[in-house]
């Protein structure tokens, strides 16, 4: 059974930096990496995701102040396991634009709900560091052709040329019930 939970300091993430490292999953190998990029940031979070009491991953939100007032980033150092689920739809188009991954099930809804007032943007960019470039090339423009993001500007961001796609809420939340959400155990 899925469950996510916000991070606290009694969390072992050990094994996960391991495995991350092993996958060649550079932004979520350390706690440096992980944590310490974005917590300089004025508002963040990361949360875990489990499944049958396993880390299987992580993502992380927080304040965006170069989009605005009333700005998060969201599925920021998003990481899932894929191979350690049940299902493992996010690599295929249709798995993407009807939200049948856990990133779309549970690591955007659970960043959407820590600021459901905000505007909202995922990041992208061509960079070869672990998905990133997937990402960039082929889950937000997917997502976009569905209504559920918009591409709305391109800056240098973190030490990269980054696209920025806002989040339209509402669209990808009736998406996400007409393709069915996954059950969880809690959102603890």
């Amino acid at each position: 059974m899925y469950k996510i939970t916000p991070y606290n300091e009694s969390i072992d993430l050990t094994e996960f930096y391991k495995e991350a490292h092993q996958r060649g999953l550079h932004n979520n190998s350390t706690k440096k990496m992980l944590f310490d990029s974005i917590s300089n940031e004025r508002e963040w979070q990361v949360w875990i995701l489990y499944y049958n009491n396993e880390i299987v991953g992580t993502t992380a939100a927080h304040s965006l102040d170069i989009m605005g007032n009333n700005c998060y980033r969201i599925a920021a150092r998003s990481c899932v396991f894929t191979d350690k689920l049940p299902l493992n739809h996010i690599r295929t188009l249709t798995g993407i634009k009807e939200h049948q991954n856990a990133t779309a099930q549970f690591l955007i809804p659970i960043c959407i709900e820590w600021q459901p007032y905000a505007n909202l943007y995922i990041t992208s960019n061509e960079h070869e560091q672990g998905t990133q470039r997937q990402v960039h090339r082929i889950f937000c423009p997917a997502l976009e052709k569905t209504g559920a993001l918009n591409k709305v500007a391109e800056k240098e961001y973190r030490g990269h040329k980054q696209t920025f796609w806002e989040v339209n809420v509402d669209v990808y939340y009736r998406q996400l019930d007409e393709f069915g959400r996954w059950p969880i155990e809690g959102l603890v």
